[in-house]
């Protein structure tokens, strides 16, 4: 049995199931506002749904910060339109054909097509972002979509490296998805003039919740399944992305087996029976708990956000994922 996709880690919180009704509804106003030869694009793109993790996690974060406002709902939309942009640019990468159970931008339109789309989309989420009265809020948004281009370049790099290191690995990964959620996580607390302790604990836990979100889904796409998962998986090792479970099982199997692995994995003759051994050798079990220990760090980063009753939503949000990734490495 594979592993199977996350249950609902925000958990039945009405309050901010209307909020992020009222997020959604901003984000598909977005394509309104596009030339109109290119709004059925950008509609398309953004109508793709998903849990919206990183808005729920700027209101989350705003309403510990200072409550809900404008400019906390304007940040969930520009963070969303990024995170959707590096979508579609990594959907192009591997080739997938198939994300949130609907074809890619890829797949329908194509190579050409698809980039200057989620170009258009990072620059209509950096061009918002310059609208918001703080002008370094703005700069942190710049700031976390260079990262996180500069993570998809490093690992484009890395590609077939078999002498990558797992610190190499969360290097890259804590810039390609860290960065997404420490913004979304921090940026709450700039807009509200937080104290700087405040400010670095949230961009920590940010940073944590993040780079462990990415252990998981780089383990869904090794052990899950498309039916389940409702996009392409297996890219990452036919794509050359070694990620934490194959690198911790060459990096600690005998050496002859080492070797074995190694050597197909670069072969040409294909990565059948590649996530059995990784499992055997227990790579799995190795970066679920990873993540595990990345949740606990995070939760010590809230303690310094306070005990209230909103603090304590994040808790328990990183509390769920944590619960369910402990089960699964024990499985």
């Amino acid at each position: 049995m594979g592993l199977r996709p996350k249950p609902d880690w925000l958990g039945a919180d009405r309050e901010l199931e209307q909020e992020l009704k009222e997020v959604e509804r901003r984000i598909l106003h977005q394509a309104s506002l596009f030339d109109p030869g290119a709004e059925t694009y950008v509609r398309y793109a953004l109508e793709g749904g998903g849990k919206r993790l990183r808005p729920a996690l700027v209101l989350l974060a705003g309403k510990v910060a200072g409550g809900w406002s404008e400019a906390i709902r304007d940040l969930a939309v520009i963070v969303e339109l990024v995170h959707v942009a590096s979508l579609i640019h990594d959907d192009v990468l591997d080739r997938a054909d198939l994300r949130r159970s609907r074809a890619t931008c890829n797949a329908k339109w194509g190579v050409e097509l698809s980039v200057l789309l989620g170009d258009a989309l990072f620059a209509h989420g950096l061009q918002l972002a310059t609208k918001l009265e703080n002008a370094e809020v703005a700069r942190k948004i710049a700031e976390a979509s260079r990262n996180l281009c500069e993570g998809e370049i490093l690992q484009t790099q890395r590609r077939f490296d078999l002498k990558m290191s797992t610190a190499d690995y969360l290097h890259v990964v804590g810039l390609k998805t860290g960065a997404l959620f420490r913004v979304a996580a921090e940026v709450p607390f700039l807009v509200y003039g937080a104290a700087e302790v405040k400010r670095e604990a949230a961009r920590s836990f940010g940073q944590q919740l993040g780079v462990a979100y990415q252990i998981y889904d780089d383990c869904l796409d090794l052990f899950g399944t498309d039916e389940e998962s409702g996009k392409t998986l297996g890219t990452d090792l036919r794509k050359g992305k070694w990620t934490l479970p194959v690198l911790h099982a060459l990096q600690t199997l005998p050496k002859d087996e080492s070797e074995k692995l190694r050597t197909q994995l670069v072969g040409e003759n294909g990565v059948e029976g590649v996530a059995d051994k990784v499992k055997e050798a227990g790579g799995l079990k190795f970066a679920l708990r990873k993540a595990v220990d990345l949740l606990e760090r995070a939760k010590g980063d809230l303690k310094v956000l306070g005990e209230g009753r909103e603090a304590g939503k994040l808790t328990q949000m990183t509390e769920r994922l944590q619960d369910y990734l402990r089960t699964a490495s024990d499985e």
